[in-house]
């Protein structure tokens, strides 16, 4: 009974390892295909190519044409670090560009917040307008509901920017004491085994979850894609525009939209952490926070030194 249990959990990993390979080799044949017939997936004025893209972005399809790029740039970094380091310096200037930007919101949120109680104590208003020539007016409690989507650009958005500039909270009960090596290597494993699966499962349940909000007939994940070219026949897009009051904000969908924002970026920045790791971890100390673009309060002597 033994040997047929060795026998058996070793076809199956025989089994898995055969998978592994196959969809790593589809993977660069769906690239090549999804790049060279782009109405396919792009023309959502075919209701069968809304389909496809609901199918493949949640897909492992989708996953190894991610999965195969990303190791692609790590085998050629490896060969030469300057182009991967231009990879991480890429990578960690879109999460700063967007980060400075989106974090304005936390700005915009505070001015309308005293606005409203300014127009309700002061003014009694049932409605607030704003736009020159053209106004848009929406009822108090649509603008107060609204405040919530600030803080959620706030949070989603700024997320990697937060990783990037240290600011996320840390404790440090082993981290702190060893050497540069091996917090690089910690570095490595924590973006492999955590930040990075982490985004993937949030972005699986966040796609589907988007869609079922846009779509009818509502897509789900178990759906193949025969099933999903099926229900495009009768497709029509019914977007979520119900709040929690009559009155109320009517555009939940855009959290989540923010929702798959966060776990791409979350993912982008989690590739990008574990090649910024690999390459401190290959040059050294001296290569700790290397192009490291961090935010200081001013030029002078006593601002806060981000990065050298």
């Amino acid at each position: 009974m033994d040997e047929n249990a060795s026998a058996g959990a070793f076809a199956l990993m025989f089994d898995g390892l055969v998978w592994f390979v196959t969809q790593i080799g589809l993977g660069f044949y769906n690239l090549f295909y999804a790049l060279t017939h782009p109405a396919s997936w792009l023309d959502w004025s075919d209701s069968q190519a809304i389909m496809r893209t609901v199918f493949y972005g949640g897909s492992v399809e989708f996953f190894f044409v991610v999965f195969n790029i990303c190791v692609l740039i790590f085998l050629i970094g490896i060969w030469r670090r300057d182009f991967l380091w231009g990879v991480v310096r890429g990578l960690e200037g879109f999460a700063n560009v967007t980060g400075r930007f989106f974090a304005w919101a936390g700005l915009i949120m505070v001015i309308q917040q005293i606005i409203i109680v300014f127009m309700q104590r002061i003014f009694a208003a049932s409605e607030i307008s704003i736009g020159l020539g053209k106004t848009v007016s929406f009822d108090v409690s649509w603008w107060t509901e609204e405040l919530r989507l600030y803080n959620a650009m706030v949070v989603a958005l700024c997320c990697s920017y937060t990783f990037v500039q240290g600011g996320h909270v840390r404790v440090d009960l082993i981290y702190a004491t060893v050497s540069h090596r091996t917090k690089r290597m910690i570095d490595m494993v924590g973006s492999l085994l955590f930040m990075i699966p982490t985004a993937v499962v949030t972005w699986m349940y966040g796609w589907y979850f988007l869609w079922r909000h846009l779509i009818v007939p509502k897509p789900s994940a178990s759906d193949t894609l025969e099933g999903l070219l099926n229900k495009s026949r009768a497709l029509r897009w019914n977007v979520e525009t119900i709040g929690f009051s009559p009155n109320g904000f009517n555009a939940y969908f855009l959290f989540k939209i923010l929702l798959c924002l966060f776990a791409a970026m979350v993912f982008i920045h989690g590739v990008a952490f574990f090649y910024r790791s690999y390459l401190e971890w290959r040059e050294g100390p001296d290569s700790a926070n290397k192009y490291l673009d961090k935010d200081r309060l001013d030029d002078g002597d006593d601002a806060f030194q981000g990065a050298h």
